[in-house]
């Protein structure tokens, strides 16, 4: 309930980290077992603070485990007031979301940290890891310190969904600016000597609408989506647009028809700037900027992460979920610095909406499969 109320939207997480650390600190043994890292540095804008990292190092022998969350919530979540009703936590302000993505695994791992601290079980080596800005494009765990980690073996991933759930896979996600330019002319009195950006923008996004590459992408058995989500532009209705932004995105599983949709996307919008003209044959321009935020990964259901996390949500009386998530994770990027990751629910629901609630029976299901596996038998010792 406590961090759910702390503001910290992406690049904004220093009060959520110092809340961590004023509650982790006073127990730990040793306080060098608790360090941050400089990923904030490295986004682009620059965010408040790095990753929170706590490496324990383990009362038994055995494999080191990473244990991941998110700090961060979407701006909607700013100003939530965390309210109990029956088996659920709403947000007492209905203009705002919750943040039980991902307070709620962020709490996940806190819970799972300070009860290993106080408890007698033997538990092997772990590292708990809080990241920044998953939200807006994983960045804290793209950048993490990955030798602050301590080589974990494996790890899950605690975010979103029911308990039962395990993600096993996740898609790729490329991401567009895209820059029309233009030429100004006067709306009223020489709208024929202008090259309107806007104009181009619309015909380009509705080329793709027609031709089936924006929205949900299917073309044959390969699938994808794409989407304009972002245009600004011009000054006012009676001045021609010389320039407009848009953002747009496409994501697939499959890194190489996800590269055909960017090639589709950047040719509508070139064929567009050829086709708007004017009376002296002046066309508009287009500029574009990519990036890849995240690509796909796919472990396979008897890999050492899923299995563990099947025998984990079992144990706590649930029937496990096998699912593939078409929007990026922690885990996409944890995966690619060589940790396999699962990632696992803790009862969030309608998330990224005012509608979001936590569900607390899911939730506390969520701090048992956490716990399980932080202190079960390792695979490797059986």
């Amino acid at each position: 309930m406590e961090l759910m109320g702390i503001p910290g939207p992406s690049g904004q997480e220093a009060a959520v980290r110092q809340y961590l650390q004023s509650v982790l600190e006073p127990v730990l043994p040793k306080r060098n077992w608790l360090s941050t890292d400089q990923a904030h540095r490295k986004t682009d804008p620059p965010g408040e603070v790095g990753n929170l990292i706590l490496k324990l190092p383990g009362t038994r022998r055995g494999t080191r485990r990473l244990f991941s969350a998110h700090m961060d919530t979407v701006p909607l979540c700013v100003g939530c007031q965390p309210e109990r009703r029956g088996k659920y936590v709403v947000s007492a302000d209905s203009a705002t979301g919750l943040g039980a993505d991902d307070r709620a695994g962020t709490a996940v791992l806190l819970a799972t940290a300070l009860r290993l601290l106080s408890s007698d079980t033997p538990y092997p080596p772990i590292t708990f890891l809080w990241t920044v800005q998953e939200e807006v494009g994983l960045k804290g765990a793209r950048h993490v310190n990955f030798q602050k980690l301590g080589k974990p073996r494996w790890g899950f991933n605690f975010d979103g969904g029911d308990a039962a759930k395990i993600t096993i896979g996740a898609t790729g996600g490329y991401r567009m600016a895209i820059t029309l330019k233009g030429i100004a002319s006067h709306a009223g009195g020489a709208p024929e000597e202008g090259v309107s950006a806007i104009a181009i923008a619309a015909m380009a996004i509705a080329d793709l609408q027609q031709n089936g590459w924006h929205g949900a992408v299917r073309k044959g058995r390969r699938i994808g989506t794409s989407n304009v989500g972002v245009v600004r532009g011009g000054q006012a209705t009676n001045i021609v647009a010389e320039k407009v932004e848009l953002e747009a995105e496409a994501r697939s599983h499959d890194a190489t028809f996800r590269k055909r949709i960017v090639k589709e996307i950047e040719q509508a919008f070139r064929r567009a700037a050829k086709q708007v003209t004017n009376t002296r044959g002046q066309s508009g321009k287009v500029e574009f900027e990519g990036r890849l935020d995240y690509e796909s990964y796919h472990l396979r259901v008897n890999d050492t992460p899923a299995v563990l996390a099947r025998s984990a949500v079992s144990s706590a009386g649930l029937d496990p979920e096998i699912a593939i998530a078409n929007g990026g994770l922690d885990a996409n990027w944890l995966t690619a610095h060589g940790v396999p990751t699962v990632t696992l629910g803790c009862g969030q629901m309608n998330i990224h909406t005012s509608a979001e609630k936590l569900d607390l029976p899911a939730f506390h299901q969520a701090c048992e499969i956490a716990w399980s596996l932080a202190t079960g038998e390792d695979p490797n010792e059986a």
